[in-house]
């Protein structure tokens, strides 16, 4: 080093913080939650509670709170919770995203999380590991890829779990937040396609992992109804044209091949009729090379 010249300035802490949202139903999940987020080893995870049409109660002192004066779903409740960390979250650099009956079980998971993006500045999201808490094992539909029979094995994905991951605040500054007409189902997805679009990456951590109870995601009174739908608007806002039928054609029969009831194929046909007859936002179409970078990792867009 030369006599006049300044050593570097020691690189900032990459600031995390994190988003839970709640309709105040699991007063003790939650509080277990919170206080597993509260045992993370390094520098202190910033915390907001957002109350989806219910006030927060109960909250240890430091974490703050939203109360929203009605249900705005999923994807409204957390884009709710980013802003309250200024816009687009820009107050930290990343975002825990949790379930609020989920549970950290470990104490380093946000300092992976920490050195993940710091390690990879085009890593944007991150997907964790779901696993129940009594049994320790994993779901097939909760590792995020086709090839989901190892849910030990990390890898590049091209979509993440909803209550349970991490996003670079600087995607929501380049893609947008959450399409909160969503309400539930597939709003991870849309936020997955338009982030890779941008060219940020997606990786399925099995190190990360959150303890979630083992349910069935058919326990929401509007799951048929909101699968169906969303999955029109999501092809409707991010495929090219020519991809639109196929997509749609895919998972129709899919859906068929499962051989639902009678009342969830009603509620599934009537989401999907909906979904073509209602606005779903702006459509920006991913480039073709977004479709062949998913198709390399294993996932087009067709299924």
């Amino acid at each position: 080093m030369t006599a006049n010249k300044k050593p570097a300035a020691p690189a900032r802490p990459f600031r995390l913080g994190a988003v839970i949202i709640t309709m105040g139903n699991r007063p003790d999940d939650l509080r277990a939650l919170l206080d597993s987020v509260a045992r993370q080893e390094g520098d202190p995870v910033e915390v907001v509670v957002v109350g989806n049409g219910a006030p927060v109660t109960g909250v240890p002192e430091g974490v703050r709170t939203v109360d929203l004066p009605e249900n705005l779903g999923i994807p409204g409740g957390r884009n709710a919770g980013i802003e309250a960390f200024g816009p687009g979250g820009t107050e930290v650099d990343g975002l825990l995203f949790l379930d609020d009956d989920g549970l950290l079980p470990h104490k380093d998971t946000a300092e992976l999380v920490r050195r993940a993006f710091t390690g990879d500045p085009e890593l944007g999201i991150i997907s964790f590991r779901i696993a129940d808490p009594d049994t320790g094992l994993t779901q097939r539909r909760h590792v995020p890829r086709l090839r989901a029979a190892d849910p030990m094995r990390s890898s590049r994905v091209t979509t993440f779990l909803g209550g349970a991951n991490a996003v670079r605040t600087r995607v929501f500054a380049e893609v947008g937040g959450l399409p909160d007409a969503f309400f539930y189902a597939h709003e991870e997805t849309d936020l997955a396609w338009r982030a890779l679009d941008a060219g940020w990456l997606i990786d399925y951590r099995a190190d990360m992992v959150l303890y979630h109870p083992t349910t069935p995601p058919s326990r929401h009174a509007t799951y048929h109804h909101n699968v169906a739908r969303n999955r029109v608007w999501l092809a409707r806002r991010n495929l090219p044209a020519p991809l639109v039928p196929v997509y749609l054609g895919v998972w129709l029969l899919l859906t068929l091949a499962r051989r639902p009831s009678g009342a969830a194929l009603k509620a599934w046909l009537g989401g999907f009729r909906e979904g073509w007859s209602v606005p779903c936002g702006p459509r920006r179409p991913m480039r073709w090379r977004t479709v062949w970078r998913m198709t390399r990792l294993g996932r087009p867009p067709v299924v």
